[in-house]
């Protein structure tokens, strides 16, 4: 194959709130549509031969809007379980846990229905996806793989790629409607780009339907 093509969703009006969005299913906001539709020059030169999205309306519309055709849901690309942090922000954890970190600490269980996960559980669920790209690669040939999904798992699933933890995760910041590229250098995992996103003044130029 060629490189694994790694996109997060447009924004929400929980993303730019700082909310802790997983299982809630949010649509995108107008700026996370134009965000989207900005995503078409910055695929145009790639041959990607398959797309992998995350079951989320958020991902599956980004997907569409940047003309990436014939996605395949993958429930593995779901957004970290935050169980009894879905929908508050870090800022408001806080005030009762002054020092805690996602990535070291985890959340506080939910409902049975989303009671949560650790960092080593999202690792193995980025572990199964990249063993699913690894043996489609031999039917893409040179082309690449596109994965639709949302920031702490694609960071998660970066940090797996190059034999990382998952919580080494933390490493990689991750925009809304942003692009990032990992591939191998002498037969080496690496980061080709990474966070690349049409500014906000250029968003909706010729763009537009």
């Amino acid at each position: 194959m060629g490189e694994l093509i790694l996109i997060r969703h447009g924004e929400t009006e929980w993303s730019r709130s700082g909310q802790h969005t997983s299982w809630t299913d949010l649509p995108l906001t107008d700026a996370g549509e134009r965000q989207a539709r900005a995503l078409v020059p910055l695929l145009a030169d790639r041959h990607i031969a398959l797309t992998l999205v995350s079951p989320s309306v958020r991902a599956r519309r980004t997907a569409e809007l940047a003309g990436l055709t014939a996605a395949r849901v993958t429930p593995e690309l779901r957004e970290w379980d935050y169980g009894g942090y879905e929908g508050i922000t870090t800022r408001e954890i806080h005030r009762t846990r002054p020092f805690w970190n996602l990535w070291t600490d985890g959340v506080d269980p939910g409902t049975p229905e989303h009671p949560g996960e650790s960092p080593a559980d999202v690792g193995a669920r980025a572990d199964t996806v990249l063993a699913g790209v690894r043996s489609a690669a031999e039917r893409v040939g040179d082309g690449d793989i596109a994965l639709v999904a949302h920031s702490h798992l694609l960071r998660v699933l970066t940090a797996r790629y190059l034999g990382l933890t998952p919580a080494e995760g933390r490493l990689f910041q991750l925009a809304t409607g942003a692009v990032s590229r990992l591939g191998t250098e002498h037969g080496q995992p690496v980061v080709t780009a990474l966070n690349v996103a049409v500014p906000e003044s250029l968003r909706g130029v010729n763009q537009e339907g």
